[in-house]
């Protein structure tokens, strides 16, 4: 394994792993195929059951707007971010730089973390999000990920659009996001919404990227109802805080051809633009939604009434 130092914040320096990387490529499906798949077919498309692994880095690339879904472990040593063999050109530098056209979303679910971008640390605690633009001829050619304890490793969940230009790097915490209580405990559904990577909210700007983080509170199960779909962009759903021993019944397909996918903790789920995206859990847990499309106004939707659903 090849292994390189790193200069980190405080002057401290520590050894970088050339983690494995593992990655897998998922093809656009149409919704009239997916009326046929069977429980196996309909989760090799949609689920993603391994997000996260000690020492690792995970990608998905969804055909569905070019969107890359991945997680990142690094354990006792910092990890490179690298791309990966669908994103090559004929550029030499390319196998290295993975934002190369891209703007990447983080958010950490674990222990306390760093992500460090040509040289500038950025810590992250859990919950808390960081924008990455895309790479320049100056910027964000770099990406290290590190965990402060080792028996505590941070995890970072990420997602990547296609980026048409650059713009800064920005660290979001829950404080300073757009949050929105929603729902009612009588409707099962009592939660709050954190818009964290969202275009003008906290003082980022994307170019197509959108990620945030629901929580349910104590006694609710429902996400996203009512259910709805977007024609204009794509979504992916990453539910954690799923006690042990519980699991979530997401549901997805075309609003009157719903079909369900069982999911445990730290597993995600990749919605077309057709399907609706909401679920049940057996207790109440929290998820990440990221997003990325045509259109950053969050509120683009097509809503389905729940007496329509079949």
């Amino acid at each position: 394994m090849k292994k390189t130092l790193l200069t980190l914040a405080f002057g401290l320096t520590a050894t970088i792993s050339m983690a494995q990387t593992n990655y897998e490529v998922r093809w656009a499906n149409h919704p009239e195929d997916a009326k046929h798949y069977d429980t196996e077919r309909l989760r090799k498309e949609f689920a993603i059951e391994k997000v996260f692994s000690p020492g690792e880095v995970n990608w998905v690339y969804s055909m569905y707007d070019r969107f890359l879904i991945g997680g990142a472990e690094p354990v006792n040593s910092p990890i490179r971010l690298t791309s990966i063999a669908p994103l090559h050109t004929d550029k030499p530098q390319d196998k290295q730089r993975l934002l190369d056209n891209r703007e990447l979303g983080i958010i950490n679910i674990g222990g306390k973390g760093t992500v460090t971008i040509d040289g500038k640390a950025y810590e992250l605690g859990f919950q808390e999000a960081l924008y990455v633009g895309r790479a320049d001829d100056k910027n964000n050619k770099d990406i290290v990920l590190s965990s402060a304890d080792a028996a505590h490793p941070a995890k970072f969940y990420m997602n990547s659009a296609c980026a048409h230009q650059s713009y800064p790097t920005k660290k979001v915490t829950l404080k300073e996001a757009n949050n929105i209580k929603a729902g009612s405990l009588k409707e099962s559904n009592d939660r709050v919404i954190h818009q964290m990577i969202i275009d003008g909210v906290a003082g980022v700007r994307t170019c197509q990227l959108q990620m945030g983080i629901t929580e349910l509170k104590e006694g609710s199960v429902w996400n996203t109802m009512p259910a709805h779909t977007h024609l204009r962009r794509m979504e992916t759903y990453l539910y954690y805080n799923v006690p042990e021993g519980q699991k979530i019944l997401h549901v997805m397909g075309e609003p009157q051809e719903t079909r369900p996918i069982w999911l445990n903790n730290e597993q995600a789920v990749i919605s077309p633009q057709w399907s609706i995206h909401c679920a049940a859990g057996t207790s109440n847990y929290t998820f990440i939604w990221g997003m990325a499309g045509e259109n950053l106004i969050y509120t683009d939707m097509q809503v389905v009434k729940i007496p329509t659903l079949k």
